[in-house]
C-alpha cells in the first residue's frame, strides 16, 4: 500500500490497517488517532509530531523510527519493537508498553505518566528528564538505561519474585 492510498482510506473512515507495510513512510504531523496498526511495519518511518493517541500498535515494528513529539497517549504498544527509535518529547501518558523492546530508544523528556512498563527491554535507552510519575513498572530492569534527572517519583513497582509481597509497592528513587 502506498502512502496516498493509506491516507485516502484513513480519511474515508477506515481505521484497520493491521499488518500494513509502510517502511520509511513520511507521516510527519499526521492525525491518526484511534488507528489500528497492529503488526504493521513502520520501521524508519517519520511520525514526528503525529497524533497516534489511542492507537493500536501491538506487535508493530518501529525500529529506528522518528517519533519526536508524537502523541501516543492511551495507545496499545504491547510487544512493540522500538529499537533505536527517537521518542524524545513524546507523550506516552497511560500507554501500555508491556513486553516492548525499547533497547537504545531515545526517550529524553518523554512523558510516561501512568504508563505500563511490564517486562520491557530498556538496555541502552535514554530516559534523561523523562517523566515516569505513577508509571507501573514490573519485571523491568531500569539499571542499564540512562536515567539522569528522570522524574520517577511514585513509580509503582511489583516484584513478582518476592513471595512476601501481597500487592504493589510504591517506591521513589528521588530523581527529580
Amino acid at each position: 500500500m502506498d502512502i496516498q492510498q493509506f491516507l485516502h482510506e484513513y480519511n474515508r473512515g477506515d481505521r484497520n490497517f493491521s499488518g500494513v507495510r509502510l517502511h520509511e513512510v513520511d507521516l510527519r504531523g499526521a492525525t491518526l488517532s484511534g488507528i489500528d496498526l497492529s503488526g504493521a511495519d513502520l520501521s524508519q518511518a517519520d511520525l514526528s509530531g503525529a497524533d497516534l493517541s489511542r492507537a493500536n500498535l501491538e506487535r508493530a515494528n518501529l525500529t529506528d523510527a522518528d517519533l519526536v513529539g508524537v502523541d501516543l497517549s492511551g495507545a496499545n504498544l504491547k510487544h512493540i519493537n522500538l529499537i533505536g527509535a527517537d521518542l524524545s518529547r513524546a507523550s506516552l501518558v497511560g500507554a501500555d508498553l508491556s513486553y516492548g523492546d525499547l533497547r537504545t530508544a531515545d526517550l529524553e523528556q518523554a512523558d510516561l505518566q501512568g504508563a505500563v512498563l511490564c517486562e520491557v527491554a530498556l538496555s541502552g535507552a535514554n530516559l534523561t528528564y523523562a517523566n515516569l510519575a505513577n508509571a507501573w513498572v514490573e519485571n523491568t530492569d531500569l539499571t542499564p538505561a540512562e536515567l539522569d534527572d528522570t522524574n520517577s517519583n511514585w513509580v509503582r513497582s511489583y516484584d513478582a519474585g518476592d513471595a512476601s509481597a501481597t500487592g504493589s509497592r510504591w517506591i521513589s528513587w528521588g530523581l527529580h
